[in-house]
């Protein structure tokens, strides 16, 4: 499924969403970047939502307290993007042992792609999911997905705008989300 919405009397559709999550003692708020394509440097349409205190965090559970924040924004939608691109892994081995990502996937029932991109490495064995290399850093982002060929994620991610490593439209996801903290 694809949003549709009008900008200046022109069709847009929406093909891909950026979401991060925030947190503080009292609230949580959600944001999302919308834009055509994966090498787009500004989103078409930002959306933040803001809540009171997020789950308590929960050992192997992190999901619990991210996934109904990032929800509650894809919610501002009239209907899900076709791909989703988080700040996490969606899968954490390679037994698809279910990371935030792919919770989001089943939560969405399977109707959008999501794509993981990990700051961190986790776990030794790499065969299920891609490091990749932007800019002039000397350390990887992993790359994982749910709903679409990891290497064709791999690819994405590679090509998303900005010099440095954290993807410009990532990078200002996590600035929306904090911001909306406040």
């Amino acid at each position: 499924m694809q949003i549709r919405i009008v900008v200046d009397h022109a069709v847009v559709t929406m093909t891909i969403a950026c979401l991060d999550a925030a947190y503080s003692d009292t609230s949580a708020s959600g944001a999302c970047a919308l834009c055509l394509t994966w090498d787009a440097a500004k989103p078409v349409r930002i959306l933040t939502h803001r809540e009171g205190a997020a789950a308590a965090y929960q050992p192997g559970s992190f999901y619990k307290r991210e996934l109904p924040i990032l929800l509650a924004v894809l919610k501002l939608l009239e209907r899900p993007p076709a791909t989703i691109i988080i700040d996490g892994y969606v899968w954490l081995d390679g037994n698809h042992r279910p990371g935030l990502g792919a919770f989001l996937y089943e939560a969405l029932a399977q109707r959008s792609r999501v794509v993981g991109v990990a700051k961190t490495s986790f776990g030794a064995a790499l065969s299920w999911c891609i490091p990749v290399m932007r800019g002039n850093s000397q350390r990887a982002l992993f790359v994982s997905a749910a709903g679409m060929n990891v290497e064709e994620a791999a690819r994405g991610v590679k090509t998303m705008h900005g010099q440095h490593r954290i993807p410009t439209l990532l990078r200002l996801v996590d600035c929306e989300a904090r911001a909306a903290l406040l």
